[in-house]
């Protein structure tokens, strides 16, 4: 396993995303996915289905991370741009896969044979790969560093399943955290200088409101398990001396 770190951008492709009418849960579920694989959600881009944004949100974002991955847009409608985007981003042209024709073929025999509309999730970049789909048939595809996969959360979920082990990682995310109802105001400067003086840690703070009283859980995270806990030992030590009360796990 390297100990550099591997990062992934994300584009989310549709106007029903931007319009509210669809809640995306595909950014948790890439994001969680991504941190098995120790490979760390960078940046995510929520894009309209228009070709021109869409182009310019995979070509900043495959230059700019290891990876990048797109949920949305690959279906059999007139609206699914998402392959035609990624060519013309890529330069190269749409082509029909074979082998995702013939899958299209198999699981559509019964179901009113293959139509135009459903050949369309065929078309593929040309020199892509295929993700395997055992959702609905029609694959996610793969192409470079790029990594195109349906809008459909449960879905998207079967294709980041086939990818399983199979992108390189980096080193893992390490945390811990500790919590108490501190306000998290009353304590800025001592996790300014925690993390200050810990530069492989950062240290988040996330504040909530129970039993009528302030409160915060702080999250620390690092690459290195030592710099970790010397980090996470400083911050109670700070936290103790500011006469503080504070539980190991968050409360």
């Amino acid at each position: 396993m390297s100990e550099r770190i591997y990062t992934a951008g994300l584009v989310v492709i549709g106007d029903e995303i931007l319009s509210g009418r669809t809640h995306d849960k595909n950014i948790a579920q890439v994001a969680s996915w991504l941190q098995v694989q120790n490979i760390r959600l960078a940046e995510v881009r929520v894009v309209p289905d228009v070709i021109e944004r869409i182009v310019e949100a995979v070509n900043a974002l495959r230059e700019a991370y290891d990876y990048l991955f797109t949920t949305g847009g690959i279906g059999p409608t007139h609206d699914d741009i998402t392959v035609d985007a990624v060519a013309e981003a890529l330069g190269v042209a749409v082509v029909v896969h074979p082998t995702a024709r013939a899958i299209l073929e198999k699981y559509y025999s019964d179901k009113g044979g293959l139509n135009e509309g459903r050949l369309r999730m065929a078309r593929v970049p040309e020199g892509a790969e295929l993700i395997p789909n055992r959702m609905s048939g029609a694959p996610g595809i793969k192409i470079g560093n790029l990594h195109l996969m349906a809008g459909v959360p449960h879905i998207t979920a079967g294709m980041l399943d086939a990818l399983t082990g199979t992108l390189e990682g980096g080193a893992p995310l390490l945390s811990e955290t500790v919590g108490g109802f501190i306000p998290e105001s009353e304590v800025a400067i001592l996790l300014r200088d925690t993390e200050k003086a810990f530069e492989n840690c950062q240290i988040g703070s996330y504040p909530f409101f129970r039993e009528g009283k302030v409160g915060s859980n702080f999250v620390i995270r690092s690459t290195d398990e030592a710099a970790l806990k010397a980090c996470m030992a400083q911050l109670c030590e700070g936290l103790d001396a500011a006469g503080f009360a504070f539980t190991h796990g968050g409360i």
